[in-house]
């Protein structure tokens, strides 16, 4: 069975990982909520929930944990401390090869890393900026960035890397004047092809639950959802 917090740790990274009582606290460095997260590893008492709020604060980040199917309990307790529940998302995933059966056409999708300065310029204006590229840096590999493009111009990027197997898709974004246009399905059949010549089995990618256009797209292709999480945060 795939232990997708280890595909998610292992193709987006922290910048440092602490073990505190039952939990996995993240030092994230401003790479947003996936890689400043605490996770636990077992139940946890009130005063060990403290302890670990106490070394967020610490590391100067927010009080924020990762609630998994399992941690029904600690998803009570922090209800119960006035935690607010935080980006519910969806893990899909499908065979590398259900991807790989109808070729990307051509000029539409190049596999680069280090990323070009456009696709750097894509990243942000979709909000992605320097901490989360420090995240792709810290990515161990194989990793890739793809840049698509449309109508002979830059068009969208994604970030791709691999951890046991499992090719994980992150950070894709499309600018607007080219989306509704299929990029985003060559986008992931792009993903597809690059895991293949790395020798990866899976393809997977995390979306909210509330981005209708971006589940519309997955459910699409056939991927399957294989394992879902949310966080809990207290403002």
């Amino acid at each position: 069975m795939t232990d997708w917090a280890n595909i998610v740790d292992g193709t987006w990274p922290a910048a440092q990982y602490t073990q505190q009582g039952p939990f996995q606290l993240r030092q994230g460095q401003g790479g947003g909520s996936r890689v400043s997260a605490a996770s636990a590893r077992g139940p946890a008492t009130e005063a060990q929930i403290d302890a670990a709020e106490a070394a967020m604060l610490a590391m100067g980040q927010k009080r924020i944990f990762c609630l998994r199917p399992g941690d029904e309990a600690l998803d009570q307790q922090l209800s119960d401390r006035g935690y607010d529940v935080l980006d519910p998302v969806n893990i899909y995933t499908c065979p590398v090869s259900h991807l790989t059966d109808i070729p990307v056409p051509r000029v539409t999708a190049f596999a680069i890393w280090d990323p070009l300065a456009i696709m750097v310029e894509i990243w942000a204006k979709g909000g992605i900026g320097p901490k989360r590229l420090a995240v792709m840096e810290r990515a161990p590999g194989p990793k890739t960035g793809l840049l698509m493009r449309r109508v002979d111009k830059p068009a969208g990027t994604a970030f791709v890397a691999i951890h046991d197997g499992v090719a994980m898709v992150h950070a894709l974004e499309i600018l607007p004047e080219h989306r509704r246009h299929g990029l985003g399905q060559w986008a992931m059949r792009a993903a597809a092809f690059w895991a293949q010549e790395q020798g990866a089995r899976t393809l997977s990618v995390i979306c909210t639950k509330v981005n209708d256009g971006a589940n519309g797209l997955y459910h699409a292709l056939g991927m399957e959802i294989a394992g879902e999480y949310h966080y809990r945060q207290l403002i």
